[in-house]
């Protein structure tokens, strides 16, 4: 069992930062690939990021390709998501997710089978 906790979200302006962190239990964590989402209201879970398991690859949906930036710390069994150049459309609730079983490069909610509870992003304009 992984259980994942969030942090990092609040209330921002646009063109603003921010930082969420993500930490993760279990001795295993350097063994998962992880991800960011995000959903906003009304909207399906869109992928944000991606990281292997060492944190030598990494990928981007187009949305926030140059903004954000995906990392992790494998001795603090956390990953994190640095968010620059914030704008209103990234309101959303922002999640991290770790696959341990399929491998490199999901981009979709099934690759992934634990989830965090996550944290509210609202960018004002």
């Amino acid at each position: 069992q992984v259980q994942l906790v969030e942090s990092g979200g609040g209330l921002v302006q646009a063109g603003g930062s921010l930082r969420l962190s993500c930490a993760a239990s279990g001795r295993t964590f350097s063994s998962y690939v992880m991800a960011w989402f995000r959903q906003a209201p009304g909207k399906e879970r869109e992928f944000l990021a991606t990281i292997s398991r060492s944190g030598g690859s990494t990928a981007y949906a187009d949305s926030v390709k140059g903004r954000f930036t995906i990392s992790r710390d494998n001795a603090k069994n956390t990953v994190y998501l640095q968010m620059n150049s914030l704008k209103p459309e990234d309101t959303a609730v922002y999640y991290c997710a770790a696959d341990t079983h399929t491998g490199w490069g999901g981009r979709v909610e099934q690759d992934y089978d634990y989830w965090g509870q996550g944290t509210q992003v609202t960018v004002s304009s």
